[in-house]
């Protein structure tokens, strides 16, 4: 029998290849499929930067029916892609991911937030916002070699198609999907790290709502569990 398909929708910042050391991880378990997102990597040109764009995109490359599984920027793109095609996901896989905001003026808050940074990034180049993303308290106390790797990915990143996927991407232009988790009656495996305690929260709240969901802790791990723990990670994205 054929391994079952699974497609890893890396973050902001990131490319597939970012998923590298989980898929290494997954073995055989699974064929998986870690595509550049639009504004990133091979893709950074690739326009129109948004959520439908990117939905065709991922439904273009995966099978009939295949796990769909997101980080952050991907794990958001994953909810909102489940639930326009819910037929399609067998299983969704969910690290360090949100439903959005639900308070439209903290959506308002972030979009303008947002919008500063894809500027700031267009005018300063990549190697300043790299810093200053690299120095951001959801990354703190990540491993030397997990930190130098994250970095290296971001200098390589192109700071127009970066600047795109804030405003297309981004939290603040997102569709708030809380009110929406019940739909979602396949089953949903959420991931945090330990000392996310952000994402860790959201994820307990997303757990209550969703039908058919089960919460995973990832020890000794921050906000990006799947680099710094990831065969811990594959080992709950595989299990069935």
């Amino acid at each position: 029998m054929a391994p079952q398909t699974i497609v890893l929708l890396h973050g902001f910042t990131q490319t597939g290849r970012s998923w590298g050391p989980a898929i290494a991880a997954l073995g055989e378990r699974y064929r998986a499929v870690a595509p550049d997102i639009r504004g990133h990597g091979s893709a950074a040109a690739v326009r129109p930067v948004d959520f439908a764009s990117v939905q065709a995109d991922v439904l273009a490359l995966a099978p009939e029916r295949f796990v769909l599984g997101g980080y952050s920027m991907g794990g958001r793109i994953a909810l909102s892609l489940a639930l326009a095609a819910p037929a399609r996901v067998e299983r969704l896989v969910l690290v360090g991911a949100s439903p959005g905001l639900a308070d439209a003026d903290e959506r308002r808050a972030r979009r303008a937030a947002d919008e500063a940074l894809a500027e700031r990034i267009e005018r300063g180049g990549i190697e300043a916002f790299a810093a200053r993303w690299s120095a951001l308290p959801l990354f703190a106390d990540q491993p030397a070699d997990v930190a130098a790797a994250a970095h290296a990915t971001r200098l390589a990143q192109s700071p127009a198609g970066l600047a795109a996927a804030l405003r297309g991407l981004g939290t603040g232009v997102m569709e708030p999907l809380w009110e929406r988790l019940p739909e979602l009656t396949m089953p949903v495996t959420l991931i945090a790290g330990e000392r996310d305690a952000k994402f860790r929260a959201i994820a307990e709240r997303m757990a209550a709502a969703l039908p058919d969901a089960t919460l995973h802790v990832v020890a000794g791990a921050g906000h990006a569990a799947q680099l710094e723990q990831p065969a811990a990670v594959a080992g709950i994205a595989a299990a069935r």
